[in-house]
């Protein structure tokens, strides 16, 4: 769920205002998965932009504390969160890990990367949630570490059924800044899409696996 509407709206703002997230229904782009999408969401993009990471940072940080108290540990997914998963735990003054999708095959062959303690209380920071395969990897690897993973804080998700499934499935509880619906309603409202666009958008989002821009 997202953590509040002014909130999701105003980062579905910045996002398009920087073009981390690209609308194209008529030329649509194809993901690594082989689905075709008339959506791309690159938020790594935040990170040059001082002002949006700042509020970003804030925004998620602000949160974590309201929500779970002070965590022990914020732990980023690889590669993506990285950035923003240690401007979160810098501004709370909280140690920081990451998690690779799989162990290293050489050297210490360490999935979870920096210094965690069985026990401790940890916020994993993601940046984008499609279908949360990737998301609840990192879960798993840091419950098989035997810390308390409280909740996971995204940026932006695309809302696919499939993603709330499988958060409900593996019991973590997931709050991101903005959605979808945020999305499309801002994208409308200052004229980034037309309704015709919306309509499009919408049919793919109900079954992305399966759409065709044809």
């Amino acid at each position: 769920m997202i953590i509040n509407t002014e909130t999701a709206k105003k980062t579905a703002e910045l996002l398009l205002q920087i073009k981390a997230i690209k609308l194209n229904p008529q030329d649509p782009f194809n993901w690594a998965s082989g689905w075709k999408s008339p959506i791309y969401c690159d938020n790594r993009i935040i990170l040059s932009f001082p002002l949006i990471r700042n509020y970003v940072r804030e925004e998620m940080a602000r949160f974590i504390e309201d929500e779970y108290g002070k965590p022990d540990v914020i732990a980023g997914v690889a590669t993506g969160a990285i950035g923003i998963g240690i401007l979160v735990a810098q501004l709370l003054d909280l140690p920081f890990v990451y998690v690779r999708p799989e162990a290293k095959k050489h050297g210490r062959q360490n999935q979870i990367e920096g210094f965690i303690q069985k026990g401790q209380n940890v916020v994993v920071v993601e940046d984008l949630i499609s279908t949360g395969k990737s998301s609840l990897n990192a879960v798993r690897a840091l419950k098989e570490a035997n810390v308390n993973v409280k909740g996971m804080v995204a940026i932006f998700s695309y809302g696919f059924k499939i993603a709330s499934d499988n958060f409900k499935n593996e019991n973590v509880n997931l709050h991101t800044l903005s959605n979808y619906n945020a999305l499309l309603e801002q994208a409308l409202g200052t004229n980034y899409i037309s309704k015709k666009d919306v309509e499009t958008l919408s049919l793919w989002n109900a079954n992305p696996s399966e759409w065709n821009a044809n």
